[in-house]
Parts: structure tokens; C-alpha cells; sequence
């Protein structure tokens, strides 16, 4: 794991920080040519899903989400954006590469991986599709599990970090 996807991960919420660091573990490890998982965004300031947000409506450029501020869960610190990183150089977003030749698409490995641990992918989602994003699908309350939604997470109170805290 890089140093950079390191100190993403640490700024993650703590429910997930271990969790994602075992599913880089094993992204790299089913990732046997040359390419390696790194994290490109994780936690995400409502300032900065402000800025994003912008994007195509008041500054140029192609739209890049449909989140305002607290609508995203990387807000949340509960989401992560990833990229392939070729021969420890080169960034890649390319979901068909196989680049250790196992006949699967190195990307589509790391999806299956995420989602054997209960993460969403953008890939997925109908509409909007986010190919570098996944989140966690539930967060634990009192009264179980809860699927993950902006709408929940932002009715939450937070610790002095400003993490939401999840009632057990």
C-alpha cells in the first residue's frame, strides 16, 4: 500500500479505516502484474463537495457529481475513489486493462473484492455512473444495520473530530 492511500485511509471514519485497508490488501494481492490499488479521494470537506459540485453549473468544465454538500458520502468519510497505479507511476482509470493476464479485468477484480465486503460501487448505479467510487453499504445502529444514505448520515451527531457517531 502507498503512502498516499495511507494517509487517506487514516482520514477516513474509524468504523471503516481497518476495513479498507484490508481490501487494498487484498486488491493487491489478487493484482499480481503491475498494476496496485491507490486511493484518490476518501473524506471529502462539505467545502470542497461545494467546489466539486460547481463544476458545469457555475464554473466550466463537465459536470462531476450530483452532490452538494452533505449529500455525498465521502462527507462522511464512509467512501472512496480509487485508480490503478501502473509500474508505481502512471494513474490509470481503465476498467478493461488486465494487466497481470489472469483473463479478468484488473478493475473488476478490485469491484468483486469491495463488495464481498459490503461496499457499493458507482459502476453500478443507474444513472450518473461513478467508476472510481464505492461506499459502505450499511452503518451500524441500535437497531441494526442501516443502509448507508446521505439523509441518514446527516442527522447524526458527530465526536470532536466531527465523525458521525454511530449508536451501537
Amino acid at each position: 500500500m502507498d503512502k498516499v492511500t495511507q494517509q487517506r485511509i487514516e482520514k477516513l471514519h474509524p468504523f471503516v479505516r481497518e476495513e479498507v485497508k484490508q481490501i487494498i490488501k487484498e486488491c493487491d494481492a489478487a493484482l499480481t502484474g503491475k498494476a496496485k490499488i491507490r486511493i484518490t479521494q476518501g473524506l471529502r470537506s462539505f467545502e470542497e463537495q461545494e467546489k466539486l459540485y460547481a463544476i458545469g453549473r457555475v464554473t466550466s468544465g463537465k459536470k462531476v457529481t450530483n452532490a452538494k454538500a452533505g449529500q455525498s458520502i465521502h462527507n462522511y468519510g464512509l467512501a472512496v475513489d480509487m485508480c490503478l497505479i501502473i509500474d508505481g507511476k502512471t494513474a490509470s482509470w481503465d476498467t478493461a486493462k488486465d494487466w497481470d493476464n489472469d483473463k479478468i479485468a484488473d478493475w473488476y477484480e478490485c469491484v468483486k473484492i469491495f463488495a464481498k465486503h459490503g461496499w457499493d460501487w458507482g459502476g453500478n448505479w443507474k444513472t450518473f455512473k461513478d467508476l472510481p467510487h464505492f461506499e459502505k453499504k450499511n452503518f451500524p445502529t441500535k437497531k441494526g444495520l442501516v443502509k448507508t444514505s446521505w439523509r441518514a448520515l446527516s442527522k447524526l451527531k458527530r465526536d470532536k473530530d466531527g465523525y458521525v457517531i454511530f449508536e451501537k
